[in-house]
């Protein structure tokens, strides 16, 4: 007679244990609860915006110039309408979890951020031209200006850094961390959406960097994989726990290029306007303007395979 080896597995009660489990409420999004849009709406909200910033280049095929008006018109009241709700919901959340004692103006608040992420939408672009170029004129391998936007991962991780930074500075919680987090994971590339980075930057290849909330970075500025712009120690209060909102990532100024591996730490480290980092540099202090730094050259031990060593 053949016994069963499995076990049953009873559903219903997992389910309802799960359910129950009151220490976890702050992770439940539900309709009676918190009602913040799950991950997926802010990506649609991010696809929608690129359109508009780069009509047929990101969808399915390219766009009839007579009709590139009604598609920008009609896509922004639709990205409006969904940001503003979506934003007053995290301002709501906010409020909770915070246990705020002001509440009342979060509708308010997330019109002010929506309307400023909006009237943005022409300098981002503005900006992400000069962005292009600075990709295109850096990069020998690069054929055209359109193979820069369709493919480039450093140019969609700065496409979104630069909608994400505009409601960063609104102070809207959660919704800029999912777009940049979103980024991260299609490109390699993590930039918090705290950091203030000017045009003309462009990052090649791209996989591993990291560049922190704090971090500000000037004019026409090249990184390559694996830079790191880090914070040195995390200062902490009375009780043990990191204090936020203050300085702790470098400065990086107009015209410098980090080479590939190098981590830059520090919030009072800045690296001097027209400086030249190389690969796998070290720095937790600042340089001036016009330096050039790198490792001392390893020498190679070169023997012959056949030859034992003596």
């Amino acid at each position: 007679m053949n016994k069963s080896t499995h076990t049953e597995i009873n559903i219903k009660a997992i389910a309802g244990t799960l359910n129950a489990c009151e220490a976890c409420s702050l992770t439940a999004n539900t309709a009676k609860g918190f009602q913040l849009a799950g991950r997926k709406t802010i990506y649609q909200v991010l696809d929608d915006l690129l359109a508009v910033l780069f009509p047929g280049c990101h969808g399915h095929e390219s766009m009839p110039a007579d009709q590139m008006q009604e598609f920008i018109e009609s896509r922004l009241e639709s990205v409006a309408a969904v940001l503003r709700k979506q934003i007053e919901h995290a301002f709501r959340y906010q409020c909770v979890f915070e246990k705020c004692k002001k509440c009342g103006d979060c509708g308010e608040k997330a019109a002010h951020a929506t309307s400023a992420l909006m009237t943005s939408l022409l300098d981002i672009k503005k900006t992400l031209q000069k962005d292009i170029i600075a990709a295109y004129e850096g990069d020998p391998a690069a054929r055209s200006i359109m193979e820069v936007v369709m493919s480039y991962p450093g140019l969609q991780a700065i496409m979104v850094h630069r909608i994400a930074h505009v409601l960063y500075k609104e102070h809207v919680p959660l919704i800029p961390r999912i777009m940049s987090e979103h980024a991260h994971s299609q490109t390699g590339i993590d930039i918090h959406p705290g950091a203030t980075i000017g045009p003309g930057f462009f990052i090649d290849h791209g996989t591993g960097v990291v560049i922190g909330e704090t971090s500000t970075i000037g004019k026409r500025v090249k990184l390559y994989q694996g830079v790191t712009l880090g914070a040195l120690s995390f200062p902490k209060d009375k009780d043990g726990n990191p204090i936020k909102g203050i300085k702790r990532h470098p400065n990086v100024e107009d015209d410098v290029t980090i080479y590939a591996g190098a981590t830059i730490l520090g919030g009072e480290t800045t690296i001097g306007a027209g400086s030249e980092i190389g690969g796998n540099v070290w720095l937790t202090h600042s340089v001036p303007p016009h330096s050039k730094v790198y490792n001392l050259q390893p020498k190679p031990l070169i023997t012959n395979k056949h030859t034992p060593p003596s």
